[in-house]
């Protein structure tokens, strides 16, 4: 599943048809094709792993799911789900959930819940958090009006950086430790930007898919943990677990 900063970089590269008119639109996704036809582009915008294409009184917002792609300037042989086709290039998405949503797009979003917004706010993060302290914090981390953008490997490895066991509920955990959590969550975001531009993300990896800790010489757990059972990889000799 691509995560926040994924859709960063869909963001940057699609950025230079802003401007540009639709010459043609197609493809399975159940929307109408025919009112994209003609319609400038505004702004490509991103919130967490939505990527939002704004047009005058509409938004078309993509959600990758699981297994979505995209290519530009270049086809599958699959039939995409949307296929937006300019005088000068094209770009095709695949495998995922499209919707249009109507109005303002400002109306649909609070960019203060995304961790790669400029308007994202700390603060709010931390009071949404206190409201739910019976919450694992590998669940909490994933609530994406609260961290908007942060995945399973974000997840992942800010805990282990930061040594809190992914089962610990999140009203356990110190304050001074959940500020860490939510400033991490922001920084190693951003961290994953550049080296996922570098295509060597997965060379910084200290926990996520590891089978043995790098600070205790130990084999990393990895279990299935909190209510949404994704996967977490973790030392239980040097990850506190706080729980009540």
């Amino acid at each position: 599943m691509p995560e926040g900063p994924t859709i960063v970089i869909l963001k940057e590269e699609a950025s230079p048809f802003t401007g540009k008119r639709v010459a043609a639109a197609q493809g399975n996704a159940r929307i109408d094709m025919g009112r994209l036809e003609e319609q400038q582009i505004l702004s490509f915008k991103s919130w967490g792993k939505h990527f939002l294409i704004c047009f005058a009184g509409f938004t078309i917002r993509i959600h990758f799911l699981m297994f979505g792609s995209y290519l530009i300037n270049e086809r599958k042989k699959a039939v995409p789900r949307l296929r937006l086709e300019f005088d000068d290039g094209e770009i095709n998405f695949y495998t995922c959930a499209i919707k249009v949503l109507e109005g303002d797009v400002n109306d649909h979003y609070d960019w203060s819940g995304d961790v790669m917004n400029p308007e994202w706010n700390a603060r709010k993060a931390k009071k949404k958090l206190k409201a739910i302290p019976d919450k694992m914090i590998c669940d909490s981390l994933l609530e994406q009006d609260i961290f908007s953008g942060v995945g399973n490997i974000i997840k992942n490895e800010v805990l282990y950086r930061l040594k809190v066991h992914p089962e610990s509920l999140t009203g356990s955990i110190p304050d001074a430790e959940i500020r860490e959590i939510i400033k991490e969550a922001q920084h190693y975001s951003f961290e994953f930007l550049e080296w996922k531009k570098k295509s060597e993300l997965k060379k910084h990896w200290l926990a996520y898919t590891k089978k043995t800790c790098k600070r205790c010489d130990l084999p990393i757990i990895k279990e299935y943990t909190g209510a949404k059972k994704r996967r977490s990889f973790f030392c239980i000799n040097c990850q506190k677990l706080y729980h009540g």
